[in-house]
């Protein structure tokens, strides 16, 4: 009898496990946002109208106070794919298969719809520079070369983004040497590994360090001479060029909105959006009138 009660107990247990993981269509909104100085976030909230002017033309960004703010790109993967209500926005590129990305006005989060104009949230991946490429040690100025060459930008494509420029075909220097120091985004990252393993893999006596913060502190590195590259996933800012900083953009990348796979959500308009992200929808049975 001990046993057959403890077989019922247990199979109770299971049932209301898997039923405090069911999605709730009719439940509150976990709304999941980055941090303050995240280009991902500036560039959300720019494209998204979450910010918006004030009486005196400030720049406000309207984020939720309910939101939770988290830290990089795999802790809104991590967060979103561990709560079924929750719902947050990654680099494209870094979509996986561990969450749902969700169509913008009937457009997949795709590379190629963000080239066909289809997909309308997207922003630019910059290095920064304090003064020009050409002012920089040699070894950067080739790393640069590579990047935006045909065997660069195929990187770039290969990894989910969307290339750029003329993709002129690369020369290889001889005797290249030394260390590059990049450092910023944690959206612009991954490609930066994958360009930089690309790149020693032709150079094998380039050491390339990749330090993973967010945009606003890889510009500010890269101002204060600590990086030799910053990283921004976002267009750099007027206060950030008057200081001397220039951009360059090495690929484009879309923003995608996610949700947990058990959500039943797969399509929002960007007005939907921006009222998950300033509070005025905050439930998913709203969505549905």
């Amino acid at each position: 009898m001990k046993k057959i009660l403890s077989v019922v107990l247990s199979v109770m247990m299971i049932i209301t496990a898997v039923s405090a993981l069911a999605f709730d269509a009719a439940g509150d909104i976990t709304v999941i946002s980055r941090e303050d100085g995240s280009g991902t976030r500036g560039a959300f909230v720019e494209l998204t109208g979450v910010e918006a002017k004030d009486a005196d033309g400030n720049k406000v960004d309207h984020t939720t106070l309910d939101a939770e703010i988290v830290n990089g790109t795999s802790t809104v993967l991590t967060s979103v794919a561990a709560d079924v209500q929750a719902i947050g926005y990654i680099s494209m590129g870094s979509l996986n298969d561990t969450v749902k990305g969700v169509k913008i006005e009937g457009a997949e989060p795709t590379a190629e719809n963000v080239v066909a104009g289809t997909y309308p949230i997207f922003r630019p991946f910059n290095l920064a520079f304090l003064g020009s490429v050409e002012e920089k040690s040699v070894v950067v100025q080739d790393f640069v070369k590579f990047i935006l060459s045909d065997q660069g930008q195929k990187v770039v494509e290969e990894a989910g983004y969307i290339a750029v420029g003329d993709k002129p075909a690369y020369e290889t220097m001889e005797g290249a040497e030394g260390k590059i120091v990049v450092g910023g985004s944690s959206s612009v990252t991954p490609v930066m590994e994958k360009l930089a393993e690309a790149y020693k893999a032709i150079n094998d006596k380039v050491e390339i360090e990749i330090q993973l913060s967010d945009s606003s502190t890889g510009v500010t590195s890269a101002i204060d001479g600590v990086l030799d590259i910053g990283m921004a996933s976002r267009a750099l800012k007027d206060s950030e060029l008057e200081k001397g900083v220039t951009p360059l953009v090495i690929a484009n990348d879309g923003i995608a909105l996610i949700v947990n796979l058990e959500n039943t959500c797969d399509d929002l308009t960007v007005e939907q959006v921006r009222q998950i992200y300033v509070g005025e929808i905050t439930s998913w049975g709203e969505l549905a009138n």
